[in-house]
């Protein structure tokens, strides 16, 4: 405080006889502030009197509170008008004695903790409130036009299309397509997609601590994938060549997997026979059997994988490899037999038969054990393709005139015969492992899906479904085991190779997607015995191999 308002005397302060101050613009009347600071010390005074009971605490308490009373005043002479009357609407009007504005304050307080329940009431009023969907105040007619999505413009949007007529999808049902493609691929909605989901506790993470240890203390493959393979897009990775051991520039003509050792074999026109171990890096070579003036069209393993059977382009000679013994054993002659050239053959999947296709239309059954002559079967016109159902009872024949021969293996006759629709000229035909479809395809690139039954039981069966992916004579089809791809391949162009999902009979939209000219003109395909790994051989003489990821097994 500066000297000169320390020599003032408090009765001129309470007359408010300030020499050489000057009233505030706004501020009270040097009258009105007497008045009030005189009331105020007689309101004090009696205040100030201690009682003849009461002790020297007493005293000193109201010596204190007088003290803090004329240091407030002092102060508050200072403030402006305003401020004064901010003061009285927050505190009210509680200037003649602060301890009314403590004890105020005190009991707002506890009505405060004590409404504390009233307030809850009051939030859970408001949360349902806020939860009520409030009307628009004013609806804009653009918005109500919904905007149309093109399907057909985009290959992954295409993909998603059922029919025709959904070439154009607002975005409400875009939406709603894709979440129940992404729920198809995941198996289902996921924990953490749910509504309801909950927060992990700590019970919870108790016993997943549980299982970590559990998974710790035990060997064996854990690793499960979903039971059915998703459409669209194929895990697929791209590994090193079957044949990287033993390079060759001839064309790949067989391409096969062992039966039960993780081997494939690898033949061309070359005239070797090589076996490769699958690893999927190195793939190290087991050994190569080479045929002397024997351009090999065709080798293939016997059902039980003991043997190699391999034919000629110009040879009558049907040569077996004895695989325990290590024999090479030339069939020169089949008694019975008058083809000229052997070339393509077919074993049944049960390991009985061997089926040898010759000209005019001629197909020989043959006994696997002994390589005799059981019977024959004749078509009209010439043989394109044979191959044997699933439980090795019938033959399924191809001609190149578009119609298809099924026969019964125990009798050799004919039970049906119908013409692949929309072909004029058969190339291949393949059966699926679980006897459910039957693919044909032909000169035109149309590989025809059907189901067996209607292969057995009508005339003029309809398709579950035409691919029409490739443009040229489709010369190779082949099913994985579990009957979810089909594999088709044209060896009259490059790159013309397809992978088709089925049940949904849709391309991969990713295979092939690597760098040009890497597949070339694809000759021969084969799935591993459990669909871990796909293998194609091209006239580069390349025996491409491919990792499947959805299939843990090889």
């Amino acid at each position: 405080m500066p000297p000169e308002r320390k020599s003032r005397t408090r009765r001129e302060r309470r007359a408010g006889a300030t020499p050489g101050r000057k009233a505030r613009p706004g501020s009270r009347s040097t009258s009105a502030k007497a008045a009030r600071s005189f009331q105020r010390t007689q309101l004090a005074e009696p205040r100030a009197a201690p009682s003849a009971g009461s002790g020297a605490a007493a005293a000193a308490e109201e010596e204190e509170s007088r003290l803090r009373q004329r240091n407030r005043l002092t102060l508050e002479e200072d403030k402006p008008a305003v401020e004064r009357c901010l003061e009285q609407l927050v505190f009210g009007d509680v200037e003649d004695d602060e301890d009314v504005l403590l004890q105020r304050l005190r009991s707002s307080r506890g009505q405060l903790h004590g409404s504390s329940d009233d307030s809850e009431v009051e939030n859970e009023a408001k949360d349902i409130f806020s939860q009520k969907k409030k009307k628009p105040v004013w609806v804009d007619e653009d918005d109500e036009d919904e905007e149309l999505v093109d399907m057909s413009n985009n290959r992954f949007r295409k993909d998603i299309m059922k029919n025709a007529s959904e070439s154009k999808l607002s975005k409400d049902k875009l939406q709603k397509r894709l979440k129940e493609e992404f729920q198809h691929a995941m198996g289902g909605v996921p924990d953490w997609a749910e509504a309801g989901s909950k927060r992990r506790t700590s019970s919870d993470d108790e016993s997943e601590e549980e299982d970590e240890d559990d998974l710790l203390q035990r060997t064996g493959n854990f690793i499960s994938t979903s039971t059915s393979l998703p459409r669209g897009i194929l895990k697929i990775k791209n590994c090193r060549p079957a044949n990287a051991e033993r390079p060759t520039t001839a064309r790949i003509s067989s391409v096969q997997f062992h039966p039960g050792a993780q081997v494939v074999m690898v033949s061309g026109v070359d005239n070797a026979i090589s076996l490769f171990q699958v690893d999927g890096k190195t793939n190290p070579k087991i050994q190569s059997i080479y045929l002397e003036k024997f351009p090999i069209f065709k080798a293939c393993f016997s059902a039980n994988g003991e043997e190699v059977l391999a034919t000629s382009m110009h040879s009558k000679v049907l040569y077996v490899y004895d695989m325990l013994a290590g024999k090479l054993i030339p069939v020169h002659q089949v008694r019975g037999l008058k083809e000229k050239i052997v070339k393509q053959f077919e074993v049944s999947p049960d390991g009985s038969f061997l089926l040898i296709s010759g000209i005019a239309g001629f197909s020989h059954l043959l006994s696997m054990k002994t390589k005799e002559l059981i019977g024959s079967m004749k078509i009209n016109g010439r043989i394109a393709a044979s191959t044997f159902s699933s439980d090795s009872k019938r033959i399924y024949t191809s001609s190149e005139n578009g119609e298809v021969y099924v026969w019964d293996v125990n009798s050799r006759k004919c039970i049906n015969r119908f013409l692949d629709e929309g072909s004029l000229y058969g190339l291949s035909i393949a059966a699926s492992k679980n006897g459910q479809y039957v693919a044909c395809g032909s000169k035109s690139g149309v590989v025809n899906i059907y189901n067996q039954d209607s292969c057995l039981q009508q005339t003029n069966p309809k398709p579950i479904k035409a691919i029409m992916n490739l443009v040229t004579g489709v010369t190779s089809l082949a099913f994985n085991p579990t009957t979810e791809i089909l594999a088709v391949a044209s060896r009259k162009m490059k790159e013309a190779v397809r992978l088709v999902h089925l049940p949904s009979c849709t391309v991969f939209s990713n295979f092939p997607v690597f760098k040009k000219s890497a597949l070339s003109r694809v000759q021969t395909m084969d799935f591993s015995p459990r669909g871990g790994y796909f293998a194609l051989g091209n006239e580069q003489g390349r025996a491409l191999m491919y990792r499947l990821h959805h299939y843990s097994d090889f």
